[in-house]
């Protein structure tokens, strides 16, 4: 009578390692299959239209005819081209003026939502609800609010016997007008600056407040340092998306009057889906990518010399 015992013998070295790769191979696979709805939508929908739309500033191309390569034409026109310069004005003028203006305006809310206050609740709800009604349902608002006939506001200067300006029906007064209805709906950036504004350490206003220092002094060398991530990350999105402004112009004025609320996008879509002028629409996105590029560049470089991180030395 035998008796056969079962014993694991210890794999080679060899076919431990052949064991390790095959299981590394199906790890990848599973991997790349879990990527790969992201993989897709990033090459269909993100940098084959990049490329493509780069391929079509160098052609003239109306959707209805296969593009024509012309080179640099399409750059050429735009430097000939007076409403080009007309609505980069535009683009710029709004830019330089909501930016610092949304800024400033939404620290100081922020700040005084910051507040132990009865009711702090409600107001910091009153201030945010802006943000989320939909931009042509608040153009179509500001419509009514502006209308030199029936409007709330005009009525309300003319009742205080004040001149009633134009607005959205004045050259020199639209795009202030357009900067006012911008700085309504800032309750976003307002709920960042809160957010940051919570982060800062209390021991520091008690410090200062101990050295006799002011409401002013504590806001200037303790608030805006310790927030200045904050700033500088709203300053970048409030520009990124201050170069691309549209709804509100396309939903109230369509650039007018005279083209005085003509601004680049709004031109870039007429010139693509208006007109079919795709290829130097498309060189105009490129020249609006570079523009942004280069300022969003500027704005980093210089934020060495005002943002403070507390993890700095």
């Amino acid at each position: 009578m035998s008796i056969t015992h079962n014993v694991n013998l210890p794999q080679k070295p060899s076919q431990r390692s052949r064991a390790s790769r095959a299981k590394t191979r199906r790890n990848r696979i599973v991997g790349w299959l879990f990527l790969s709805p992201w993989v897709i939508g990033f090459l269909a929908f993100a940098l084959y239209p990049f490329l493509a739309s780069l391929f079509y500033s160098f052609t003239n191309y109306n959707i209805l005819s296969p593009p024509q390569w012309i080179g640099l034409q399409n750059y050429q026109q735009m430097v000939q081209d007076p409403l080009f310069w007309q609505s980069l004005y535009n683009t710029l003028y709004y830019t330089v003026i909501f930016v610092p203006a949304s800024t400033v305006l939404a620290i100081a809310i922020a700040m005084l939502l910051n507040q132990r206050v009865r009711g702090q609740t409600i107001y910091r709800t009153l201030f945010y609800l802006p943000s989320v009604v939909p931009l042509v349902a608040s153009s179509v608002l500001w419509l009514w609010l502006f209308n030199p006939s029936f409007g709330f506001i005009d009525a309300f200067l003319r009742a205080l016997g004040l001149p009633a300006p134009g607005w959205l029906y004045s050259e020199v007064w639209v795009k202030p007008s357009l900067i006012l209805m911008s700085l309504w709906g800032i309750g976003q950036p307002i709920v960042i600056y809160l957010a940051g504004l919570q982060g800062v350490p209390q021991e520091l206003y008690e410090a200062a407040h101990l050295e006799g220092a002011n409401g002013w002094h504590r806001t200037r060398h303790i608030t805006l340092p310790m927030i200045s991530p904050v700033i500088l990350f709203n300053v970048v999105l409030g520009m990124i998306g201050a170069f691309q402004y549209f709804t509100q112009a396309y939903v109230m004025t369509q650039g007018g009057p005279d083209n005085s609320s003509m601004f680049f996008a709004l031109y870039l879509y007429q010139n693509a889906f208006q007109y079919l002028h795709l290829g130097y629409a498309s060189a105009m996105a490129w020249l609006l990518f570079v523009v942004i590029l280069i300022a969003t560049l500027l704005v980093f470089k210089s934020s060495a010399r005002w943002v403070y991180y507390g993890n700095e030395q």
